[in-house]
């Protein structure tokens, strides 16, 4: 098995190999498990989980896989989330960032949106009856009541440049949505769409906190200053995470 994992480009196929056996029930789950592992399949969909700030996230076949990076924007939106506050997430795919703001603000009122109605699935499996998972287009999934109310709001909505999709490993280009990759032309397009309406929804000293690249960030920056908001970029180097935060005015 391990000799297999290796062949395939596992680099740490001893490891892999520990955890598939743990969730196979017997020598025909597990050779299942290892075949969908060699062919390229992430492995956090054939476990049906990932590690994310210490949980266990529930990850469906076709889902968004968590990054270890993403952590970093969940730290930063615990880190602004008080008692009872309104944390709304975008583009939320499992919800790993949902749940993990709900392990330690579990008084915050959460809402989670995702376009792709397996990643909503999946999130509702990791928020049960915690938070309000919704499908739909950015705020277009959300109740019109939340607006000028949201304390925290969450984005870790696509920032790949259309033209570099095709460049990325095959884990993520074969078996993950496109719409959880593809940011558009520059990679910025559902980052123009998410800083243009915050302001609208944001609660008057709110924060929005959008996931980006060092490159990009910049970019991210100049269109939350451009929408009102004060920005300022995050950086956690140990994780290759960026984030960009915009705060509304008091």
């Amino acid at each position: 098995m391990v000799a297999a994992l290796r062949a395939a480009g596992c680099v740490f196929a001893e490891d892999e190999a520990a955890l598939l056996q743990e969730a196979a029930d017997g020598p025909v789950r597990l050779r299942e498990l290892v075949r969908r592992r060699v062919s390229g399949e992430p492995l956090e969909q054939v476990l049906g989980w990932a590690r994310f700030c210490g949980l266990r996230i529930a990850v469906a076949p076709g889902v968004f896989v968590p990054r270890r990076r993403t952590e970093f924007l969940a730290e930063q939106a615990i880190a602004v989330t008080a008692a009872g506050a309104v944390v709304v997430e975008l583009c939320c795919g499992t919800g790993a960032v949902s749940a993990a703001v709900l392990e330690r603000c579990p008084t915050a009122e959460l809402y989670a949106t995702d376009i792709d109605p397996a990643a909503v699935a999946c999130a509702a499996q990791n928020l049960p009856g915690a938070a309000a998972v919704v499908r739909g287009d950015l705020y277009q999934a959300l109740p019109a009541g939340l607006r000028g109310r949201v304390r925290v709001l969450v984005a870790n909505a696509p920032y790949v440049p259309t033209g570099e999709v095709g460049l990325m490993p095959p884990e993520a280009r074969v078996h993950e949505p496109a719409v959880a990759l593809d940011g558009g032309a520059d990679g910025l397009a559902l980052q123009r769409r998410v800083a243009a309406g915050a302001p609208q929804w944001l609660a008057p000293g709110g924060t929005v906190l959008i996931e980006t690249s060092r490159h990009q960030a910049p970019h991210t920056a100049t269109l939350l200053t451009s929408a009102g908001l004060t920005s300022r970029v995050l950086r956690c180097e140990d994780r290759d995470a960026t984030v960009v935060a915009g705060t509304a005015p008091s």
